[in-house]
């Protein structure tokens, strides 16, 4: 039996289709990618004040003569300037979701349009909160203790580099540690978990988050209960945003 032919012109349009997607997305991803370099270009003479700023809580925290140090020649430059990029990102995250979602959004249905938008905004303005609350609460808190601690005649002084590498990665770890809601309602959006296992749940989510919050945090138990006690507040508001925003899923088992 012969083999049946294709026609050409469906190829076509499939090749077209997709040669357009793809100049989209890269239109798209130099929109974003322009956004960041120009805050990061609006940012840059105010490097080393952004670097103040963020230093704040551990300098204020130091005892009397001791001051953060440079261990490599660049760093004075060089770490002012990764300080820089980052708040540019952070800044610049706002437009960087609009295109994503400019991206995606024509293929999705409705109800998933519905659905994303609020969550998109709730992850965005979760993770600046969360961020917000390592450096005015846990952060102040955490370097407290550490300079508490320290030995009797051991200096602390800080490597720039470093202290930017750690608190950064504490921006990183709360900001996604403030997004339980989100990710408690797209599990329940895809049919993960229900409403119900979600409620019988809370036992091991408390036991969870604690967990999470010792690895994450500094040795300190202030540190710990200050993440702990949110995310278990931020499970209870998930579970709410659940019933608002997920409709039940129908029994199989009644078809």
């Amino acid at each position: 039996m012969a083999a049946p032919e294709h026609d050409p012109s469906e190829s076509d349009s499939l090749q077209e289709g997709l040669f357009s997607h793809l100049i989209e997305l890269r239109s798209r991803l130099v929109k974003a990618v322009v956004a960041v370099v120009v805050v990061l270009l609006a940012l840059v003479p105010f490097a080393n004040r952004l670097y103040s700023e963020l230093a704040a809580p551990l300098v204020a925290r130091l005892p009397q003569g001791a001051h953060l140090i440079a261990t490599e020649v660049a760093s004075p430059f060089v770490t002012p300037l990764k300080l820089a990029f980052y708040t540019a990102l952070f800044i610049s995250m706002p437009v960087i979701l609009y295109q994503l979602w400019a991206f995606v959004s024509p293929g999705l249905y409705k109800h998933e349009k519905r659905l994303a938008r609020p969550l998109l905004a709730a992850a965005l303005l979760l993770f600046y909160t969360g961020c917000a609350f390592a450096y005015f609460l846990v952060l102040p808190a955490a370097f407290r203790f550490l300079t508490a601690v320290t030995p009797q005649g051991v200096e602390m002084m800080t490597d720039i580099t470093h202290y930017l590498d750690f608190v950064m990665l504490m921006f990183f770890a709360f900001g996604l540690c403030f997004e339980v809601p989100v990710a408690v309602v797209i599990l329940a959006a895809i049919g993960v978990v229900s409403l119900e296992q979600l409620r019988d749940g809370r036992r091991y989510a408390i036991v969870g988050a604690f967990a999470i919050a010792a690895f994450i945090t500094p040795p300190d138990i202030t540190s710990m209960v200050m993440l702990a006690i949110p995310m278990c507040f931020l499970y209870e508001l998930g579970m709410l945003a659940v019933r608002w925003l997920v409709k039940p899923q129908p029994d199989a088992a009644t078809d």
